[in-house]
């Protein structure tokens, strides 16, 4: 028996890492992750998904579902702390280019189990707004 270790130098998220209790993976700078990208925003209805920041710059966006439509928040990602994401809670990360992240969730989380929303141009300027 050995230590593994796994790594993603690749764009975009690659699960390098799952057994029957949890999968983790490295999240890396895509341009879709960039804020003049941002259209959508998603939730996974049966886990919570934590985050971690290993480089580079994250933002992470969430919004709640009020009477009047989606309240949103960002939060700054600091190094050295883990953010959790709790089921349910719509989100999305703004990063920058240079930025990776480890991420934890549920193995079978899925689209099956998760949805995305589009934003119109008026929640995409006011998430700009609060960046």
């Amino acid at each position: 028996m050995k230590i593994l270790s796994y790594s993603h130098e690749g764009e975009g998220m690659s699960p390098v890492y799952k057994n029957e209790n949890w999968m983790v993976g490295i999240k890396n700078f895509k341009p879709v992750n960039a804020i003049k990208s941002l259209n959508s925003l998603e939730r996974h209805n049966k886990t919570d998904e934590l985050f971690a920041l290993l480089e580079g710059s994250c933002t992470l966006v969430s919004a709640v579902e009020t009477k009047n439509g989606l309240a949103f928040e960002t939060t700054v990602m600091e190094r050295g702390l883990v953010y959790c994401i709790p089921a349910t809670l719509w989100h999305n990360t703004i990063t920058t280019p240079g930025t990776k992240m480890v991420l934890i969730e549920a193995p079978d989380t899925s689209m099956e189990n998760s949805e995305v929303i589009s934003l119109s141009a008026e929640q995409c300027a006011e998430i700009r707004s609060l960046y």
